[in-house]
């Protein structure tokens, strides 16, 4: 594993600083926390802001592991200026996502930054397709398993709403991952295309599922 790059350190300071804040002080965390009825009230300023909120520490260290773990192979990729866009169009994509899904909810709330973290580890599958990881650090498995398995789930989850974890935001920060990596590097759909294909088919259920009024 290569030396934290600064911009990955600079987006876990944010998220430490902004969480902590969160953590003791209720009015600032309800007021930058992503709420429909505050969007829906003229503060679009909540679909960025939500991104750096953690409902507690463990919330936060998970995120943030697995960003560290991912952005370095994004960094190496692309350099820090695109590692910086990536993780902000996927926290944004999670957000309008989730907006989209949730517009006539009125108190359906969320935060963290799960949306760009995912965008982030997409991206990452998609650049090192041949990457493993280790499922319960011991058992090794493929990147791109855990992506569509993880996709699939988000799903389930959005269908199912018999949780607190905010599915559409991680979805939505995937597809914004997906599609940002697809923009700054064309060729991976010549040189990865079964990747690009496998990674795709997650959204195409969820837009199949969607236009079918299955979600």
């Amino acid at each position: 594993m290569n030396d934290i790059h600064i911009a990955t350190l600079a987006i876990i300071a944010v998220n430490a600083l902004v969480s902590f804040k969160g953590f003791n002080d209720a009015s600032f965390f309800e007021r930058y926390k992503f709420g429909i009825g505050g969007i829906n009230a003229g503060q679009k300023e909540r679909m960025v802001t939500s991104g750096f909120l953690h409902v507690d520490i463990t919330h936060l260290l998970f995120n943030m592991l697995t960003l560290y773990f991912f952005a370095s192979v994004v960094i190496e990729g692309f350099g820090p200026v695109k590692f910086l866009i990536i993780y902000f169009i996927s926290l944004v994509a999670g957000s309008l996502l989730a907006l989209f899904f949730h517009k006539d909810e009125p108190y359906y709330s969320a935060v963290g930054a799960s949306g760009a973290v995912t965008g982030i580890l997409y991206s990452a599958i998609l650049l090192q397709p041949g990457m493993e990881l280790l499922l319960y650090f011991a058992i090794p498995i493929p990147a791109y398993v855990l992506g569509i398995g993880y996709l699939l789930y988000s799903i389930y989850g959005m269908k199912k709403r018999s949780d607190n974890i905010g599915h559409t935001a991680h979805f939505g920060g995937a597809v914004g991952g997906y599609a940002t990596t697809l923009l700054f590097d064309s060729d991976l759909l010549f040189t990865s295309t079964l990747m690009v294909v496998l990674l795709a088919i997650p959204i195409i259920i969820l837009l199949v599922m969607e236009k079918m009024g299955k979600i």
